[in-house]
């Protein structure tokens, strides 16, 4: 049981086990714990920790337990562990691959426990938070002109399975590293096995693994954990952010199967379903988890999330409910996929609190307004062309329409963590130069390019 601070003296003995319902456990206690107050138990030497849920009565509570159930069994003792989860927290963390209770996953030895912090932690006071402050740039082109993120804010990914969340999500990582020299926060929610150790695998071969943490609840796991795992590694982006004061990412993938873990929860519990199958709670949850990503004066914590998109469907109620915290929202669309554009943001659902002149100046403001009413006004004329071919439309149109192609190629770019696959090595390309390129495509200097020339490369700038 080392992973609780709890553990080097005796605990008191709270309750027996009187019920097992999968990850759910019915204890008779001599006095009730508070709700979320940790307890465990002991079955052939290994610690079984459970996280209280509800009050049935004056004697009984109902428990979800943070690991598998096998084992468990009517009339075993339950210890108090005397609070909520708490997990080691330790500047040497960075580097390192962690499950919920902080323990190692990556076969290296326990993180040093020096200081313990509870997990759910409430969030900072009013007056100790700082508003959002600028853009921060990622050197991805198509996210800097069109949906810039916000520093200390929260960026959303949405996309249905196979658009490359994930792949974005590593490369803002890299970025952070790499331009802002900051460190970042990974949790694995639900993640399978195999793309978890890919991922682990990945981020080394990038080199940004040192100023990483990765913290992991595997969809083989309990709901529990599933659905504890982004505040544990919430606990360690906000450690983070008051003892280095740097600049930390908090990455989040995947936020739907956090709501799916607290909708297997809440069946459990026996609570009735609401809108479309989802738990009652499920506003609460979102904004318990949101709520905590806050930025200080000693630091800022900035986060990206991935969300998965049930049937493509951005109405659904989960994703309605995480899109209200969001600052900006960048929409991956299986249409830009399937035309070889990658990243496949699609640049006319995308879009970002910041875009305003105040914020981003009239030059950026300016520039990223003409390029969406370019790629607009091509959406539009798409059918036509499709039916009566490119030579039917009006000499304006043909322009607008040839340059808005161009740029939709020159807004794709190579990605340094793919580098080992696609053998392209990856770029970054600052803002400044982004404008740039954009400004000389709608002002018609590059009309004489192929799109060929445009597609998959950097800067203009840059030898292709």
């Amino acid at each position: 049981m080392d992973n609780l601070q709890v553990q080097q003296e005796p605990r008191p003995v709270i309750g027996t086990i009187v019920e097992v319902h999968g990850p759910v456990v019915i204890i008779d206690c001599t006095q009730l714990p508070p709700l979320r107050q940790a307890l465990f138990t002991r079955f052939d030497h290994t610690a079984y920790v459970f996280e209280v849920h509800q009050h049935l009565d004056e004697r009984h509570i109902r428990a979800i337990t943070l690991h598998g159930t096998a084992g468990l069994s009517r009339g075993m003792s339950v210890f108090d562990t005397g609070a909520p989860l708490h997990v080691p927290v330790s500047e040497q963390c960075l580097g390192r691959l962690l499950n919920i209770f902080g323990k190692p996953l990556d076969g290296l030895p326990p993180l040093p426990k020096t200081e313990f912090r509870n997990i759910h932690a409430k969030p900072l006071p009013l007056s100790e938070a700082i508003g959002i402050s600028g853009i921060l740039e990622t050197g991805i082109k198509v996210i800097d002109l069109l949906c810039p993120f916000v520093k200390g804010g929260k960026t959303g990914l949405f996309g249905g399975a196979g658009v490359g969340k994930t792949v974005l999500v590593m490369e803002f990582i890299h970025a952070v590293s790499a331009i802002h020299k900051g460190v970042s926060v990974f949790a694995g929610v639900g993640e399978r096995i195999r793309e978890a150790h890919e991922l682990w695998r990945e981020m080394q071969q990038a080199g940004v693994m040192d100023d990483t943490l990765m913290v992991f609840g595997q969809m083989d796991e309990s709901p529990g954990v599933r659905f504890r795992v982004a505040l544990s590694a919430l606990t360690y982006a906000e450690y983070l952010r008051d003892t280095l004061h740097k600049e930390v990412l908090f990455v989040v993938d995947n936020v739907f199967r956090f709501v799916q873990a607290g909708s297997e929860i809440s069946s459990l519990l026996g609570r009735m379903p609401a809108t479309v199958g989802y738990q009652p709670t499920l506003t609460t949850e979102v904004a318990e988890l949101q709520d905590r990503i806050l930025s200080t004066r000693q630091g800022a914590i900035t986060s990206v999330q991935a969300v998965y998109v049930p049937a493509d469907d951005m109405t659904d109620p989960a994703v309605s409910a995480i899109l209200s915290h969001l600052d900006t929202t960048v929409i991956l669309s299986r249409d830009q996929a399937s035309k070889g554009i990658y990243p496949a943001v699609d640049p006319l659902r995308s879009s970002s609190k910041l875009m305003d002149r105040n914020t981003l100046g009239d030059r950026h403001y300016a520039i990223a307004e003409a390029v969406r009413e370019h790629l607009a006004r091509y959406h539009e004329l798409e059918d036509i062309i499709a039916m009566l071919g490119i030579e039917e439309l009006a000499e304006v149109d043909r322009k607008i329409v040839m340059r808005a192609r161009k740029l939709q190629r020159y807004l794709t770019q190579p990605f340094a963590v793919l580098a080992q696959h696609t053998k392209q090595t990856g770029v970054s390309v600052p803002l400044a130069q982004t404008l740039t390129d954009c400004e000389a495509f709608l002002a018609g200097d590059y009309d004489v390019l192929s799109e060929e020339q445009c597609y998959m490369r950097g800067s203009m700038q840059d030898e292709s």
